[in-house]
């Protein structure tokens, strides 16, 4: 009979190519992709502590490391056709006609999606896997072997192989899966390059309130050091999708209703139209290990949330406001917050003075000082509803983590580098500390872990709602040393030692860094 092994080789090739081409395809329509679509579906399925095993594994990669075992499991379904198709092709053709079925379905499930867009794009990769198949197929035909001796009680029967070598087999199954993987990274790259017109079509009005540039001394000149603004392209980004939505603003709308005196809709037109306001906000993601890099400050502008709350009339038995994105995606967090420490709250267009980007929620996100992302920025958002706390569970709450988020006091080291070397002597140190809502009022560091805390110099805060930077430099003898950072809030309250995983409210604990000197 024929290899079994040349069979699921010829499967995997298929599977590969179908995959890279579907890629390619969804790349340059702006469709949805069958990785993208799997993805979603794998996402909206996982199990509590997932996300925190996911990120605190990969970091801001973790999107990356799905889409790779996405790509990865595709193969191994091409195994299974492959096999079936070893036994009559026809079966082989069904599994690529169903699996573009299912691909179809998950792909539709994206509101954005285009549903002519959707069938070219399975239709080119079903054609794909299936001519692969067929190719390389071709390849395993009847190849009559030497016929053993006849005996009466035994007839000779012809054997079936690969007509050519099995190692050359084997390679250009193997070229055409590395051809697979490398179309689906062309796919996966033309689908994240597409342009997002309706942000140059509909442009914002100057804001009213405007913040003033950063003062003298809100920035350290440290080689290394975070810079107090961080570029939207430096910006992280945890959502759950795999791909970018590009939301049309021209026909975006955002609704307000609940428990409120009467429901509001509003178009982009409409908002941008109302009174625009600048904040420097720090925002972080509660998934953000002890000295992690999902953090970001950025100058966001935008309606406050407030006054397009007055607009509905918020009935004093809400306690809880919901937010929506396009996808159904979903957070919420306490009104009460909106009344104190979260009162400037925004409903964003713009980030850094520029269209806030696809990728970061536009046409519209909420911005909300003080609260972890899972329970406040809503991208993408489209409807927010008013509630009571008890009423409704979001997104992640669902899976696990706490219902209410206040960002933490943290602080990070910057410089020196984990496990550089330094020269031996006054050697400058210096990092970023963050409180929003409560601000930094003091930093300090510990050389060696004597004890002996010493305190840093801050930068000017832009705001209460943003972080600081902080520096200070110490004598250091030779030698292997560490540097631990600590800050305490306006409140007075010290940072806490920890350490705590970042499930189910955020990481604790005093970041610690290793290096050298000589």
């Amino acid at each position: 009979m024929e290899s079994r092994l040349a069979w699921a080789a010829t499967g995997i090739a298929a599977a590969a190519v179908a995959v890279g081409v579907g890629e390619v395809v969804a790349g340059v329509f702006g469709s949805t992709s069958a990785i993208a679509a799997v993805g979603a579906l794998v996402i909206a399925l996982q199990p509590p502590g997932a996300k925190d095993f996911m990120v605190g594994l990969f970091g801001t990669n973790d999107k990356l490391a799905l889409e790779i075992g996405v790509f990865i499991g595709g193969l191994l379904v091409g195994v299974l056709i492959g096999l079936a198709g070893g036994r009559d092709r026809r079966f082989a053709y069904a599994g690529f006609a169903l699996l573009g079925i299912v691909g179809l379905v998950l792909i539709l499930q994206d509101p954005l999606e285009d549903a002519f867009a959707g069938v070219i794009t399975i239709s080119a990769a079903v054609a794909a896997g299936v001519a692969m198949f067929q190719w390389l197929a071709s390849m395993l035909v009847a190849a009559p072997l030497p016929a053993p001796r006849v005996t009466p009680r035994r007839p000779a029967q012809p054997v079936r192989g690969v007509n050519i070598p099995r190692r050359a087999f084997l390679v250009i199954a193997g070229t055409f899966v590395a051809v697979g993987a490398v179309l689906s990274v062309i796919g996966r790259f033309l689908g994240s390059q597409t342009p997002q017109t309706s942000a140059a079509q509909i442009p914002v009005p100057s804001p009213g309130s405007t913040v003033a540039p950063p003062p003298s001394g809100a920035s350290f000149d440290v080689a290394g050091i975070t810079p107090i603004v961080t570029p939207d392209t430096d910006f992280y980004i945890i959502d759950t999708r795999l791909s970018t939505p590009q939301v049309d603003a021209s026909t975006w709308s955002l609704r307000i209703h609940g428990m409120v005196d009467k429901e509001v809709k509003l178009n982009y037109q409409q908002l941008i139209a109302m009174a625009l306001t600048e904040q420097y906000v720090t925002i972080q993601c509660v998934s953000n290990e002890v000295g992690g890099a999902l953090v970001g400050n950025a100058k966001w502008t935008g309606v406050n949330l407030n006054s397009v709350l007055a607009m509905a009339g918020v009935q004093p038995g809400a306690t809880q406001l919901v937010g929506t994105s396009f996808d159904g995606w979903t957070c919420g967090f306490p009104t009460q917050h909106l009344q104190g420490a979260g009162k400037d709250a925004l409903l964003a267009v713009q980030m850094n003075d520029q269209p806030l980007p696809a990728r970061h929620g536009y046409p519209a996100r909420l911005i909300v000082p003080g609260l972890y992302g899972y329970v406040s920025a809503t991208k993408w958002i489209t409807d927010i509803e008013l509630t009571t706390l008890e009423a409704f569970d979001a997104y992640w709450v669902r899976l696990g983590w706490a219902k209410q988020g206040p960002i933490l006091t943290q602080s990070r080291i910057d410089v020196p580098r984990a496990g550089q070397n330094v020269q031996a002597g006054s050697v400058e140190f210096g990092g970023v500390a963050w409180a929003p809502t409560r601000g930094v009022s003091k930093v300090e560091v510990d050389l060696d872990v004597t004890g002996n805390w010493q305190p840093c110099e801050l930068s000017v805060p832009l705001s209460d709602y943003t972080w600081v930077q902080w520096r200070t430099t110490l004598q250091v003898p030779a030698g292997q040393h560490t540097i631990r950072v600590r800050a305490t809030d306006g409140t007075g309250a010290v940072q806490e030692q920890g350490p705590t995983p970042p499930a189910p409210d955020g990481a604790r604990g005093w970041m610690t860094r290793g290096f050298s000197a000589s």
